[in-house]
């Protein structure tokens, strides 16, 4: 659902947006209605597209309302911060140092003024699915979607610090506030990221200096489907994104349909969650702004079978005292007891607190809590970060020409690197051949398929090349799994399983 600010014609709200989330002491006690619900009921249906990411507002689920009271709040526990300014997080660390650390970039090009007249465009939008309405580049922002994927882990020194946890809770809230620290840039990056053609990968491989790399691969077309794979220290991560958006009017709605996974191989330790809704409001008038809202149940699967967090988004409102950009939730054990809390705002930083005693009914139970550890601050961008498209360092370094990479890697698109020089007349051309291309083969693919069902034989249907199809653990579902032969052909320079796609 929209927020309650969506059917306001007034920007003032907006002026409330611009304050930067922090949770005070009042709101370390809160109450959270939890849904009562079994394990695996997280597995909804791919076409599921409503705008919450549990069954919890559904209105027919059964809850249990819980009341978590923080105590020792003048005595914050500060030992266990693991956060570090940007220029820190993003350059060796002492360690590193004998390594040779290659010289990134620190910046993009200035976005260049180019007057668009809004309105002829989106007229004939409303409604429809944005994945398949043609847009100019004036909207977007110089990165595909598979590289803003990658900037889930900006924030992987929290999963670094979640695989040294020993006690499964808490490493559930340390993978809590990872999965939060991903919506961290959303508040004021308003443009679109580049729909990635099929076939298109892109590799990040930030082992010498953040610990970690990843393989993203479009593995298909409609519905635009993304599948990711990551490898840090002592975790890896993968997901499948996909997701479906509506123009509304005054707002845009994005409701991520995939699922996202982290396991831990030392313990066997496993999560599951799903995204929470996107709303972009203020698409004709006034300025973007961006909310995220909705329910999140991140589940522990195989070693972790039983522990849950359930995790709430509050949607803005004016009508509130609440801090805005909320977040709050509560991580239980197999038994359904409330373990840890978690508690903080998705654009400013997330702590988290271990239970101390329980009292109250079983109905209504009330949680007291020892102090609150900071599981993670937000980096701010750079003061002038405005002037390219608000990115964060980890952004500026995505699209930075790299050697050696796949020749489907988006680093390669024509159009986004155009689009980056500030050739923004002729990325637009560049993008429309670029469409037509992929139409074509497209319409090539069908033509084949027809032929091949009149004549009585199988046709093959898409494959992608780092990715293969698998039923999923405990389901029915089919799902993308990686292969794990990127690297290798990487090492060898064997791009012959490449499509030509540019």
């Amino acid at each position: 659902a929209a927020t309650s600010a969506s059917d306001d014609e007034d920007n003032e709200f907006y002026d409330a947006q611009e304050e930067e989330g922090s949770v005070t002491q009042e709101d370390s006690s809160f109450i959270l209605n939890i849904p009562v619900t079994t394990h695996h009921n997280h597995r909804r249906n791919s076409n599921d597209a409503t705008g919450s990411s549990s069954e919890g507002e559904d209105g027919n689920s059964e809850t249990q309302q819980v009341l978590v009271v923080a105590e020792n709040l003048d005595n914050m526990d500060v030992t266990d911060r693991i956060s570090v300014n940007s220029s820190q997080a993003l350059t060796p660390t002492l360690s590193n140092q004998s390594k040779v650390v290659r010289k990134r970039r620190t910046r993009v090009p200035d976005k260049p003024n180019y007057p668009l007249n809004l309105w002829s465009i989106i007229k004939n939008c409303i409604g429809k699915d944005l994945s398949k309405i043609p847009m100019p580049v004036n909207f977007n922002e110089p990165l595909s979607m598979l590289q803003r994927l990658t900037e889930d882990f900006e924030y992987s020194e929290i999963l670094d610090k979640a695989a040294q946890a020993k006690d499964t809770c808490e490493q559930l809230a340390y993978v809590t506030a990872f999965t939060v620290s991903s919506y961290s840039t959303t508040s004021n990056r308003t443009g679109k990221p580049f729909n990635p053609l099929l076939g298109e990968t892109y590799e990040c491989d930030r082992t010498d200096d953040l610990g970690w790399r990843c393989i993203n691969e479009q593995v298909s077309h409609h519905p635009p489907m993304a599948a990711q794979y990551c490898e840090g220290r002592g975790w890896r991560c993968w997901q499948e994104f996909t997701m479906t958006s509506k123009f509304r009017g005054k707002y845009i709605q994005i409701v991520p349909l995939g699922y996202a996974h982290v396991e831990f191989p030392a313990t066997g330790n496993r999560y599951t969650w799903r995204k929470v809704t996107t709303t972009v409001h203020n698409i004709i008038v006034g300025k973007l702004w961006v909310d995220n809202h909705g329910d999140m149940e991140i589940f522990g699967e195989r070693a972790a079978k039983g522990v849950k967090c359930h995790l709430k988004y509050l949607p803005y409102s004016y009508f509130t005292r609440d801090t805005q950009r909320r977040v709050k939730g509560v991580v239980m054990d197999s038994s359904n007891q409330v373990k840890w809390v978690v508690n903080g705002t998705w654009d400013s930083k997330i702590e988290i607190a271990p239970v101390t005693s329980t009292s109250g009914s079983t109905e209504n139970p009330v949680y007291k809590t020892g102090n609150y550890k900071t599981a993670w601050t937000r980096r701010m961008p750079p003061p002038d970060s405005d002037r390219y498209y608000n990115f964060t360092l980890l952004a500026c370094q995505l699209n930075e020409p790299e050697p050696n990479v796949a020749p489907t890697d988006s680093r390669l698109r024509p159009d986004q690197r155009l689009m980056e020089d500030g050739k923004w007349n002729e990325s637009n051309q560049e993008k429309l051949r670029l469409e037509e291309g992929q139409r074509a083969r497209r319409r090539q693919r069908e033509a084949e398929a027809e032929t091949a069902a009149a004549e009585g034989r199988p046709y093959p249907p898409y494959e992608p090349i780092w990715f293969g199809k698998e039923k999923e653990e405990g389901t029915d579902n089919l799902v993308h799994v990686y292969k794990g032969t990127y690297w290798d052909a990487k090492a060898k320079q064997d791009w012959s399983k490449c499509p030509t796609i540019f």
